[in-house]
């Protein structure tokens, strides 16, 4: 339920929010030598929700099941870089999304505990 939780949270944080607050354009076609970037969305390229909604979800479950977490680790990695050799977002895009998952993922942990202490 964490990890759920976590990308739900982060995907309305990076792409409900961020992006509609930064509108950021994708990196330019010409830096791009495949056809892959005639693929890639509208818009905006700040941050990346994909990346975001990766991490979110791997650092929600690793306190509950490490195992889970590290083979989720591999894919997460794996499609950071391949947003930014993709030309669909800059480096900058994926660091941010990783900040915003692993943010979506602290709270999604810490929600419901913060939530019996303040009742």
């Amino acid at each position: 339920m964490a990890g759920l939780a976590a990308l739900a949270l982060t995907q309305l944080l990076s792409n409900g929010l961020c992006k509609q607050l930064i509108d950021r354009p994708r990196p330019p076609k010409e830096w791009i030598e495949h056809d892959e970037v005639e693929d890639r969305p509208d818009s905006s390229s700040f941050p990346s929700g994909h990346t975001a909604a990766a991490v979110a979800y791997t650092a929600a479950v690793a306190p509950a099941w490490p195992l889970a977490a590290a083979v989720c680790a591999v894919p997460a990695v794996l499609l950071a870089v391949e947003r930014v050799q993709s030309g669909a977002h800059y480096p900058t895009d994926v660091a941010v999304g990783a900040l915003l998952g692993l943010g979506g993922a602290w709270l999604a942990r810490h929600t419901p505990h913060l939530v019996r202490h303040w009742l």
